[in-house]
Formats: C-alpha cells, structure tokens, sequence
C-alpha cells in the first residue's frame, strides 16, 4: 500500500465525506474520538474500507485462529469480539434467543486506510489519487425513516422482580456485583444505518464512537468506555462504574457530578471493578507492574456524567497482544464480580443474547499495538431481517433500588430513544 499525507482544511468536513464514501463497500468501519482530551488517544479518527483479507472464526478456539490471523498479516486490523466468546474462556454458555447473527469475532485487513491526527491525515491504500476522489464527495442528507416502536425484552415490573431476586444472590454470597442489561427492539426496522449513527454521534458525542458495517449487519457505537489498549509495553484498561444525569445549568451539573463523587454505592461500585480489572491485567503483566492510575474521577459527556477509573500494567516484548485481551474479556464492567458466576447469573436473568453489545471493536496497528471500546450506547442492526435493537444496564450490589437502576437503565437509553424519535 502506498503512504500520503494530506493536510485538511476542515476535519469534520472531511470525517463526513470519507464515512459516506466508506459504506459503499461491503465492509467498512469508523472510529472517531469526537475530539475528546484522552491522553492515551493515537488518532483523532480512522477510517477503513474494502477487504484484502478477512477472519471469521471456523472453530471453537477464535483467539488462537485471531493470533495466525495477526501474524500470518503485518497489517492495520480491525474489527470487533462479541461478549459470547466467553463461552469458549470459561464454561459457559449462551442460549437465549439471538435476532442479530453477528460472527463472535470479525477482523479485516483494509484495501484502504485512513488515519486522522489533528487535521493530517496518512492514507494508506493503492488507488490514485483518493484524497481528492473522497473530497469530492457530495454529502447526501438522508432520512432516518424510522416509523416502528422499540419494545423492552423486560417490563418495568419484571425487571423490579429481577433486580430483587439478583439482590438475594448477593445476601447469600454468591456474587458481590452483577452487570444486568435489557434490550429494547424492533423487528420490522427499515433504517438508513449511516443516518442513524451521524444523528447518534451528534447528539451524544463520545471519545470510542464507532460504526461498522459488516455487509448486513451494524454497529452504530457512541461508546464512552475504553476495554483496553497496548502502546509499546504499556496496557490501558479504563472501567466505568457510576452514572449521574446533566444538569439543566452548571451549578446544577456540578451539584450532580459531587453528588455522584460521593455516593457510597457508586464508588464501591467502580472500586469493585477497579479489583477486578487489577485481577485481570496481572494474567499477562509483568509482577508487580498493574497500578492504579486513576481511581473513581468523574468525567462529563453530552448526556451523562460517568465515573471512571483508569488501571495500567506492563508487558514482556514477547507477550502475545491476543493472550492481553483473552486474560481479560469480557471487561469487568460489563460481568460483575466474581466474572464468572456473575455471567452465569446474566444469562439466567437477562431475555436476550448479548452478542456485540458489551464485546469490544477496535483494532490492531502493524507494531501489534491496539485499541479497543466497549460496545456499550450502541444501536445494532441486522438489515436482511429488518431487527434493530440496543441495550442498557446498570452495576446491581446489595446497596440497589431497583427503581432507581431502572431509572439509570432509562438515562443511558435516552439517546438511542431520542434518535429513534421515541
């Protein structure tokens, strides 16, 4: 592939022209950080197109075949890992009902590349001339056309009973902390995908927002949360536990952030998946490296205000940056503590198939670097079956009201609703 860089004269310009120019191929992906301040942030965007090569996992061992795949090809490598790999990690499984079909794993090495650090960007690909084929795209302004109704897989009242009966598992010792999640769902949707997430990312702004289409099927991603990324030997883990509302002017936004700060159930929350992550990132760490870099600080976004904590390590030159995510999928965030009796609990008490929803997307760079989200604040959307959905859910302890965790649920959802017009 042939390397240039070109200087743009307005990125959020271009960003638009290179995403629509993206979904004329079969496959394709953005990741954008909305500009966010994250120190550990490598590109402002990235855009890939077309395949040269593909992996869909064949067998029951998709992180072996994941690791020929990466060193068979020296390339950028996107893609993304569903929650339900768990199963081949531990023994697990995933019955419930799945309308979406997604691969448990897809990564792609592009025939085209773009890559946006401030307002450069390197395009990687061996068509002449793209930079200006790409600026010559004329943006196409189109409708949603949604007009269907997203239903709950739980009602208000079951999810009240669910949370109550996950509370007793608490009392009786056999978790601390459980992620639990609702889908809501539509099964005659007939959307345009690239509407939908430019409304989403519009409307609620967040530094792992992605969009990937995989033929039928897509992620509109305005994700807040980082599962992990490599720099060199460095390992980033960035766990969110604790959610608060905006206010309505900015003495109320802060009251609401210091509240948030000091609600005790919201830090045990974020400190107990804090141990959990330390946990995780020791199975390939360096003895004595995992460290604590950040704990419980809140960070604001368009819609809500998150408590976040960031955990780092260090690994050996030799460490397999496959073994790095495998120690540790799925993010704690999205499990619970203990992870694995917690999942077990998830799929008995949750009514749909996870999937995409709490997996990661992101990428692999040349230097076996990566960086992954989690997909959370997420519409998903499978097109030959018309079945649109996306899911929420909250950290249950002991400490919960389940009127309130369904209040959070309801707060996450609302830009997904409000793209949706619902």
């Amino acid at each position: 592939m042939q390397s240039v860089d070109c200087i743009l004269d307005s990125i959020s310009e271009f960003k638009r022209k290179a995403l629509q120019w993206a979904t004329s191929f079969e496959v394709a992906c953005f990741f954008d950080s909305n500009e966010y301040k994250d120190r550990y942030s490598s590109y402002t965007a990235i855009i890939a197109a077309g395949v040269k090569k593909e992996f869909v996992p064949t067998s029951d061992d998709t992180f072996s075949g994941l690791s020929d795949f990466l060193n068979e090809n020296a390339a950028f490598t996107p893609g993304f890992i569903c929650y339900d790999v768990k199963n081949e990690l531990e023994d697990l499984n995933s019955s419930n009902p799945d309308r979406l079909h997604f691969p448990d794993m897809y990564f792609f090495v592009p025939q085209h590349l773009l890559l946006i650090k401030d307002n450069t960007v390197e395009i990687l690909s061996d068509t002449p001339s793209l930079f200006e084929k790409i600026n010559a795209v004329k943006p196409i302004t189109r409708k949603l056309n949604f007009d269907g109704k997203m239903q709950s897989s739980i009602s208000r009242e079951s999810y009240i009973q669910k949370v109550n009966r996950i509370r007793e598992h608490i009392r009786r010792g056999d978790i601390y902390e459980m992620n639990f999640c609702q889908q809501f769902f539509s099964e005659d949707a007939d959307i345009d995908p690239l509407t939908a997430f430019i409304q989403l990312n519009r409307l609620s702004p967040a530094p792992f927002s992605s969009f990937f289409k995989l033929r039928d099927k897509y992620i509109m991603s305005s994700s807040p949360e980082r599962f992990m990324k490599k720099i060199g030997a460095k390992v980033i883990s960035q766990p969110i536990k604790g959610t608060a509302a905006r206010g309505a002017d900015q003495k109320e936004d802060e009251e609401l952030k210091r509240t948030l700060l000091e609600n005790d159930k919201e830090l045990a929350e974020n400190i107990m998946i804090v141990d959990l992550v330390r946990n995780d990132l020791t199975k390939s760490a360096i003895p004595g490296t995992v460290k604590v870099e950040e704990l419980c600080k809140i960070y604001s976004f368009q819609q809500v205000h998150q408590m976040i904590s960031t955990v780092t390590s260090k690994v050996s030159d030799d460490t397999s940056v496959v073994s790095i995510i495998k120690d540790a999928f799925p993010m704690g965030s999205m499990t619970g503590a203990p992870k694995v009796r917690s999942m077990e609990l998830i799929e008995q008490f949750e009514e749909t198939k996870r999937g995409i929803y709490s997996g990661a997307v992101g990428y692999f760079t040349v230097e076996k670097d990566f960086d992954f989200n989690v997909v959370i604040r997420s519409l998903i959307y499978n097109q030959t079956n018309q079945y649109l959905s996306f899911q929420v859910g909250s950290a249950i302890t002991f400490a919960s009201d389940a009127e309130l965790e369904y209040k959070e649920c309801m707060l996450k959802a609302k830009a997904m609703l409000d793209v949706l017009g619902q």
